[in-house]
């Protein structure tokens, strides 16, 4: 890759950022804070919360495998994704590659950015080349967006292909993985040693079974990481998602035993929806989703939606024509949906 001084947009190389007043003291216990103009009553939710997550990144580093000073914590996986463009990209000048379909944030923050956004198609299995990839790049390629397991079509890209591209790009390569843990791939985090132009992507939302507390997390060497943490706002991430997040995690047998029952079900539930006759073609999935063609998704999906039932209609998605994605819901969700769906005429 290129020198991290030449991707990263000179304003934010030479960046003084914001100190706030927990920036400025470190390894002093406290027990009387004037430095803030905080109300001193309505313990405990009238102090600043910890602007750089230690305590619970300190939790998190070993169950992911990642030292904590290569961990960003975020508003939602969607923060960090923000954060790509506004450290690395140039509005308009620079651009981005993504693959195509896949999670449509990449293209909104381009959007917002002034940022170019070029899209490389999937073959019909929705797999990618990285040579069709980097032919798309040019001088001002800052960066390419992969997302592995893939939304909306739910499966791994070819690893091969992803090393590739992070051999071979001279830019920042996004790997988003915010469903690997209902993989069996090995998650490419564990290899940041490897690739230092790598940032990956995951979030509580998904396998952690936390999507309402908004909490997104971003892999990446030691320096990128200083990077976004001197863009992002100070408190990014309030006290009360820190605590929760710090609960679900104390729990890890329950995460697991949610990780294991969806991914049963996912089975099941794939296996009962390819036999019914709308059903022309269930897509193989890695996620907590899977990607179905049916006969008419646009009347199929207003159908389940009369009876209560919300899937997500992928029709006028690029290479989705005709399908519906399907989340994994409980059994008695599951149930219902298959009920419905054996109904229709």
């Amino acid at each position: 890759m290129k020198e991290l001084s030449e991707l990263v947009r000179r304003n934010i190389w030479e960046l003084k950022p914001y100190s706030s007043a927990r920036d400025e003291y470190k390894g002093v216990k406290a027990e009387v804070f004037l430095d803030a103009n905080e109300n001193p009553y309505n313990k405990p939710i009238n102090r600043y919360p910890d602007p750089l997550q230690e305590e619970l990144k300190a939790v998190i580093a070993p169950l992911k495998g990642v030292a904590a000073d290569r961990i960003f914590l975020g508003n939602g996986s969607d923060e960090a994704i923000d954060i790509v463009f506004r450290v690395f990209c140039h509005p308009g000048v620079d651009n981005v590659v993504a693959i195509d379909p896949t999670y449509g944030m990449y293209e909104v923050c381009a959007d917002i950015n002034d940022v170019e956004y070029r899209k490389v198609k999937f073959d019909s299995n929705f797999q990618f080349c990285a040579d069709d990839l980097l032919s798309a790049c040019d001088e001002n390629t800052k960066v390419i967006f992969l997302c592995s397991p893939n939304n909306p079509s739910g499966n791994n890209l070819q690893r091969e292909e992803i090393e590739k591209t992070l051999r071979e790009f001279q830019g920042i390569v996004v790997v988003d993985e915010a469903y690997s843990d209902f993989s069996k791939k090995r998650p490419f985090r564990l290899d940041l040693d490897q690739y230092p132009n790598m940032v990956v992507l995951n979030t509580f939302s998904k396998a952690w079974g936390c999507a309402a507390i908004r909490l997104g997390m971003a892999f990446a060497s030691q320096e990128i990481i200083a990077l976004f943490n001197k863009v992002k706002y100070p408190y990014n991430v309030n006290k009360l998602t820190q605590e929760k997040a710090m609960e679900t995690l104390s729990d890890l047998t329950k995460i697991h035993q949610r990780i294991n029952m969806i991914v049963d079900a996912r089975q099941s539930l794939m296996e009962a929806f390819a036999i019914l006759p709308v059903c022309l073609k269930v897509y193989p999935t890695d996620a907590n989703f899977f990607l179905a063609k049916v006969n008419d998704a646009d009347k199929i999906y207003d159908y389940l939606v009369r009876n209560g039932i919300i899937v997500r209609n992928r029709n006028r998605v690029s290479l989705c024509g005709g399908c519906l994605r399907i989340t994994i819901g409980t059994v008695e969700e599951n149930t219902k949906l298959l009920s419905a769906m054996r109904k229709y005429r």
